[in-house]
């Protein structure tokens, strides 16, 4: 190479990149994560009692759903109560759960 060529913008230079030898990797299982609506998800069906905080109401400001869990989503889930009211409740809200038997933590294999 000369030394106009080195002056050129536009020259790209191509280095050769010293070759090495990689061995394939499996891909990594993703982790587990477990949230609250995936445990609810796992535990239809079971009943408990939900504890709720709604700062900021003074007629709601802490209150106590009883039921049995039929479905679960993202952000809320729905509770079917002993007189057969279906109630749909915002996780943003809930401060704790408890249950009357031991609750399944992760997703059965099928």
């Amino acid at each position: 190479m000369d030394y106009f060529d080195d002056l050129n913008p536009y020259l790209v230079k191509e280095e050769e990149m010293p070759t090495r030898q990689e061995t394939p990797t499996p891909p990594a299982q993703p982790a587990e994560q477990t949230y609250v609506e995936n445990i609810l998800r796992v535990n239809v069906g079971k009943k408990g009692t939900f504890y709720f905080s709604y700062t900021g109401s003074k007629a709601w400001n802490d209150k106590i759903y009883t039921g049995t869990i039929q479905q679960a989503g993202r952000d809320h889930f729905i509770i079917v109560t002993e007189t057969g009211q279906t109630i749909m409740l915002l996780l943003v809200y809930l401060l704790w759960a408890e249950f009357g038997e031991p609750l399944d933590y992760q997703h059965k294999v099928k």
